[in-house]
Protein backbone atom coordinates (compact mmCIF):
# COMPACT_ATOMS: atom_id res chain seq x y z
CA UNK A 1 0.00 0.00 0.00
CA UNK A 2 1.18 3.27 -0.98
CA UNK A 3 2.04 5.51 2.44
CA UNK A 4 1.11 9.03 0.53
CA UNK A 5 -1.76 8.35 -1.68
CA UNK A 6 -4.12 8.40 1.15
CA UNK A 7 -5.07 4.76 0.84
CA UNK A 8 -4.33 4.51 4.92
CA UNK A 9 -7.70 6.50 5.58
CA UNK A 10 -10.29 4.30 6.71
CA UNK A 11 -12.36 5.45 9.40
CA UNK A 12 -9.06 4.36 11.51
CA UNK A 13 -6.83 7.00 10.27
CA UNK A 14 -5.48 7.96 13.48
CA UNK A 15 -3.65 4.44 14.07
CA UNK A 16 -2.36 4.34 10.55
CA UNK A 17 -1.13 8.11 10.44
CA UNK A 18 0.31 6.90 14.16
CA UNK A 19 1.73 3.90 12.39
CA UNK A 20 3.21 5.14 9.97
CA UNK A 21 4.70 8.04 11.67
CA UNK A 22 6.05 6.44 14.73
CA UNK A 23 7.42 3.26 13.17
CA UNK A 24 9.57 2.54 10.55
CA UNK A 25 9.97 -1.42 10.34
CA UNK A 26 7.94 -3.06 7.22
CA UNK A 27 6.58 -5.34 10.16
CA UNK A 28 4.82 -3.06 11.83
CA UNK A 29 3.52 -1.66 8.39
CA UNK A 30 2.03 -5.35 7.58
CA UNK A 31 0.63 -5.64 10.92
CA UNK A 32 -1.56 -2.06 10.59
CA UNK A 33 -2.51 -3.15 6.92
CA UNK A 34 -3.81 -6.46 8.16
CA UNK A 35 -5.80 -4.33 10.71
CA UNK A 36 -7.35 -1.95 8.66
CA UNK A 37 -8.22 -4.93 6.00
CA UNK A 38 -9.74 -6.46 9.07
CA UNK A 39 -11.74 -3.52 10.23
CA UNK A 40 -13.08 -2.63 6.23
CA UNK A 41 -13.95 -6.47 5.97
CA UNK A 42 -15.66 -6.35 8.69
CA UNK A 43 -17.96 -3.53 8.28
CA UNK A 44 -18.03 -4.65 4.22
CA UNK A 45 -19.60 -8.19 5.51
CA UNK A 46 -22.14 -5.37 7.68
CA UNK A 47 -22.69 -3.37 4.27
CA UNK A 48 -23.26 -7.01 2.33
CA UNK A 49 -25.73 -7.80 4.69
CA UNK A 50 -27.67 -5.05 4.53
CA UNK A 51 -28.22 -5.10 0.86
CA UNK A 52 -29.42 -8.87 0.84
CA UNK A 53 -32.19 -7.79 3.40
CA UNK A 54 -33.27 -5.52 1.37
CA UNK A 55 -32.88 -7.64 -1.98
CA UNK A 56 -30.39 -4.94 -3.35
CA UNK A 57 -27.87 -6.18 -5.82
CA UNK A 58 -24.62 -4.18 -5.59
CA UNK A 59 -22.28 -3.61 -8.21
CA UNK A 60 -18.47 -2.04 -7.64
CA UNK A 61 -17.53 -0.29 -10.33
CA UNK A 62 -13.82 0.30 -11.21
CA UNK A 63 -11.52 0.96 -13.92
CA UNK A 64 -8.66 4.03 -14.06
CA UNK A 65 -9.57 8.09 -14.69
CA UNK A 66 -11.47 8.83 -18.10
CA UNK A 67 -12.44 4.88 -18.62
CA UNK A 68 -15.85 5.80 -19.03
CA UNK A 69 -17.88 4.49 -16.05
CA UNK A 70 -20.09 7.56 -15.27
CA UNK A 71 -21.24 7.33 -19.12
CA UNK A 72 -21.74 3.85 -18.88
CA UNK A 73 -24.19 4.50 -15.84
CA UNK A 74 -25.58 7.12 -18.06
CA UNK A 75 -26.51 5.11 -20.58
CA UNK A 76 -27.42 2.35 -17.93
CA UNK A 77 -30.35 3.87 -16.03
CA UNK A 78 -31.38 5.41 -19.56
CA UNK A 79 -31.97 1.90 -20.55
CA UNK A 80 -33.04 0.12 -17.35
CA UNK A 81 -34.98 2.54 -14.85
CA UNK A 82 -37.89 1.99 -16.32
CA UNK A 83 -38.15 -1.71 -15.05
CA UNK A 84 -35.47 -1.33 -12.09
CA UNK A 85 -34.95 0.49 -9.59
CA UNK A 86 -31.48 2.16 -10.06
CA UNK A 87 -28.98 4.28 -7.41
CA UNK A 88 -25.33 5.64 -7.88
CA UNK A 89 -22.95 5.76 -5.54
CA UNK A 90 -20.23 8.15 -6.75
CA UNK A 91 -16.83 8.09 -5.68
CA UNK A 92 -14.07 10.75 -7.20
CA UNK A 93 -11.60 12.77 -4.78
CA UNK A 94 -13.25 16.02 -5.32
CA UNK A 95 -16.65 17.63 -6.74
CA UNK A 96 -20.31 16.04 -6.98
CA UNK A 97 -19.84 16.27 -10.72
CA UNK A 98 -21.09 12.77 -11.37
CA UNK A 99 -23.23 12.56 -9.33
CA UNK A 100 -25.11 15.76 -10.92
CA UNK A 101 -24.74 13.97 -14.04
CA UNK A 102 -26.51 11.08 -12.78
CA UNK A 103 -29.51 12.91 -10.86
CA UNK A 104 -30.17 14.48 -13.81
CA UNK A 105 -30.84 10.99 -15.30
CA UNK A 106 -33.72 11.15 -12.23
CA UNK A 107 -32.23 8.56 -9.98
CA UNK A 108 -30.76 8.78 -6.62
CA UNK A 109 -26.37 9.48 -6.28
CA UNK A 110 -24.73 9.89 -3.42
CA UNK A 111 -21.42 11.25 -3.98
CA UNK A 112 -18.38 10.47 -1.57
CA UNK A 113 -15.73 12.98 -2.14
CA UNK A 114 -12.54 11.03 -0.53
CA UNK A 115 -10.07 14.21 -0.85
CA UNK A 116 -6.61 12.56 -0.67
CA UNK A 117 -7.67 8.46 -0.37
CA UNK A 118 -7.37 7.04 -3.67
CA UNK A 119 -10.25 4.30 -3.17
CA UNK A 120 -13.57 3.94 -1.52
CA UNK A 121 -13.89 1.56 1.22
CA UNK A 122 -16.61 0.22 3.64
CA UNK A 123 -16.94 2.69 5.78
CA UNK A 124 -17.24 5.43 3.27
CA UNK A 125 -19.99 3.48 1.55
CA UNK A 126 -21.76 2.53 5.24
CA UNK A 127 -22.15 5.97 5.61
CA UNK A 128 -23.38 7.36 2.28
CA UNK A 129 -26.15 4.37 2.18
CA UNK A 130 -27.63 6.61 4.78
CA UNK A 131 -28.97 8.66 2.00
CA UNK A 132 -29.98 6.39 -0.39
CA UNK A 133 -33.64 4.14 -0.03
CA UNK A 134 -32.52 0.64 0.25
CA UNK A 135 -35.81 -0.84 0.21
CA UNK A 136 -37.01 1.23 -2.77
CA UNK A 137 -34.26 -0.39 -5.14
CA UNK A 138 -33.35 -3.06 -6.89
CA UNK A 139 -30.11 -2.16 -7.91
CA UNK A 140 -27.22 -0.23 -6.68
CA UNK A 141 -23.87 0.77 -8.76
CA UNK A 142 -20.96 1.97 -7.19
CA UNK A 143 -18.46 4.06 -9.35
CA UNK A 144 -15.40 3.50 -7.63
CA UNK A 145 -11.98 6.46 -7.51
CA UNK A 146 -10.43 6.24 -10.96
CA UNK A 147 -7.45 4.14 -9.90
CA UNK A 148 -6.01 0.37 -10.90
CA UNK A 149 -4.76 0.03 -8.21
CA UNK A 150 -5.90 0.11 -4.70
CA UNK A 151 -9.66 -0.03 -5.25
CA UNK A 152 -9.13 -4.10 -5.78
CA UNK A 153 -7.85 -4.67 -2.16
CA UNK A 154 -10.73 -2.76 -0.17
CA UNK A 155 -14.04 -5.07 0.05
CA UNK A 156 -17.23 -2.39 -0.07
CA UNK A 157 -19.90 -4.82 0.59
CA UNK A 158 -20.51 -5.42 -3.24
CA UNK A 159 -21.77 -8.40 -4.66
CA UNK A 160 -19.98 -8.40 -8.03
CA UNK A 161 -16.98 -6.66 -9.54
CA UNK A 162 -17.12 -5.07 -13.19
CA UNK A 163 -13.66 -3.94 -14.54
CA UNK A 164 -13.49 -1.31 -17.43
CA UNK A 165 -10.72 -1.31 -19.89
CA UNK A 166 -11.33 1.15 -22.57
CA UNK A 167 -9.72 1.34 -25.65
CA UNK A 168 -7.28 4.46 -25.61
CA UNK A 169 -5.64 2.71 -22.42
CA UNK A 170 -3.61 0.08 -24.30
CA UNK A 171 -4.32 -3.37 -24.29
CA UNK A 172 -1.61 -4.80 -21.93
CA UNK A 173 -3.69 -3.72 -18.64
CA UNK A 174 -4.41 -6.55 -17.39
CA UNK A 175 -0.87 -7.80 -17.41
CA UNK A 176 -0.06 -4.45 -15.70
CA UNK A 177 -2.22 -4.46 -12.90
CA UNK A 178 -3.04 -8.14 -12.18
CA UNK A 179 -4.55 -7.86 -8.85
CA UNK A 180 -7.04 -5.66 -10.35
CA UNK A 181 -8.78 -7.70 -13.10
CA UNK A 182 -8.15 -11.02 -11.11
CA UNK A 183 -10.64 -9.48 -8.89
CA UNK A 184 -13.30 -9.00 -12.30
CA UNK A 185 -16.83 -10.59 -12.60
CA UNK A 186 -16.97 -9.28 -15.95
CA UNK A 187 -14.67 -6.69 -17.83
CA UNK A 188 -15.81 -4.38 -20.07
CA UNK A 189 -13.80 -2.96 -23.02
CA UNK A 190 -15.33 0.65 -23.39
CA UNK A 191 -15.08 2.53 -26.30
CA UNK A 192 -14.97 0.51 -28.80
CA UNK A 193 -16.38 2.78 -31.48
CA UNK A 194 -12.20 3.63 -31.44
CA UNK A 195 -11.37 0.53 -32.40
CA UNK A 196 -10.91 0.82 -36.17
CA UNK A 197 -8.94 3.99 -35.35
CA UNK A 198 -6.89 2.48 -33.13
CA UNK A 199 -5.21 -0.41 -34.29
CA UNK A 200 -2.89 -0.84 -32.26
CA UNK A 201 -4.86 -2.02 -29.47
CA UNK A 202 -5.87 -5.81 -29.68
CA UNK A 203 -8.97 -7.24 -28.41
CA UNK A 204 -7.78 -10.76 -28.59
CA UNK A 205 -4.23 -9.67 -26.79
CA UNK A 206 -6.18 -8.08 -23.75
CA UNK A 207 -8.65 -11.28 -23.50
CA UNK A 208 -5.24 -13.30 -23.65
CA UNK A 209 -3.87 -11.74 -21.05
CA UNK A 210 -6.75 -11.60 -18.62
CA UNK A 211 -6.89 -15.66 -19.38
CA UNK A 212 -3.72 -16.03 -18.06
CA UNK A 213 -4.52 -14.49 -14.80
CA UNK A 214 -6.97 -17.48 -14.66
CA UNK A 215 -9.69 -15.15 -14.69
CA UNK A 216 -12.81 -16.87 -16.60
CA UNK A 217 -14.56 -13.48 -16.25
CA UNK A 218 -16.43 -12.71 -19.54
CA UNK A 219 -15.34 -9.35 -21.84
CA UNK A 220 -17.71 -7.96 -23.35
CA UNK A 221 -17.47 -4.65 -26.10
CA UNK A 222 -19.21 -1.80 -25.18
CA UNK A 223 -19.35 1.85 -26.15
CA UNK A 224 -21.38 4.29 -24.52
CA UNK A 225 -21.34 7.11 -26.95
CA UNK A 226 -22.93 4.61 -29.89
CA UNK A 227 -24.84 2.26 -27.58
CA UNK A 228 -23.22 -0.52 -29.31
CA UNK A 229 -23.15 -3.32 -26.81
CA UNK A 230 -25.42 -1.83 -24.26
CA UNK A 231 -28.01 -4.84 -24.92
CA UNK A 232 -25.32 -7.12 -23.82
CA UNK A 233 -24.40 -5.41 -20.81
CA UNK A 234 -28.21 -4.67 -19.26
CA UNK A 235 -28.58 -8.63 -20.45
CA UNK A 236 -25.93 -9.87 -18.02
CA UNK A 237 -27.31 -6.92 -15.49
CA UNK A 238 -30.47 -8.74 -15.19
CA UNK A 239 -29.35 -12.16 -15.30
CA UNK A 240 -27.39 -10.89 -12.29
CA UNK A 241 -30.18 -9.53 -10.63
CA UNK A 242 -32.33 -12.67 -11.31
CA UNK A 243 -29.70 -14.76 -9.78
CA UNK A 244 -29.28 -12.68 -6.49
CA UNK A 245 -33.39 -12.43 -6.50
CA UNK A 246 -33.42 -16.28 -6.59
CA UNK A 247 -30.40 -16.70 -3.57
CA UNK A 248 -27.50 -18.11 -5.72
CA UNK A 249 -24.44 -17.51 -4.28
CA UNK A 250 -21.83 -15.09 -5.89
CA UNK A 251 -18.67 -15.86 -6.37
CA UNK A 252 -16.33 -14.78 -3.73
CA UNK A 253 -13.41 -12.17 -4.29
CA UNK A 254 -10.54 -13.18 -5.78
CA UNK A 255 -8.23 -12.82 -2.92
CA UNK A 256 -6.99 -9.57 -3.69
CA UNK A 257 -6.24 -8.56 -0.17
CA UNK A 258 -4.15 -11.25 -0.03
CA UNK A 259 -2.16 -10.97 -3.04
CA UNK A 260 -1.79 -6.70 -1.50
CA UNK A 261 -0.34 -7.86 1.43
CA UNK A 262 2.07 -10.55 -0.06
CA UNK A 263 3.08 -7.40 -1.84
CA UNK A 264 3.16 -5.17 0.81
CA UNK A 265 5.60 -7.61 3.17
CA UNK A 266 7.89 -7.63 0.19
CA UNK A 267 8.71 -4.07 0.52
CA UNK A 268 11.79 -3.49 2.33
CA UNK A 269 12.41 -7.28 2.36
Amino acid sequence: MCENCGCTVTGTETRAQHAHGEHHGHVESIEVLRGLLAENDRLAAHNRAHFDAHGVLAINLMSSPGAGKTSLLERTVEALSSRVRLAVIEGDLATENDARRIRAKGVPAVQITTGNACHLDAHTVHRALDELPLHALDLLFIENVGNLVCPASFDLGQHLDVILLSVPEGDDKPEKYPVMFRAADLVLLTKADLLPLLPEFDPARAQASLRALASEAPVLHLSSRTNFGMDAWCAWLERARARHRAGAPHAPRAGADDEHAAAFRSIGA
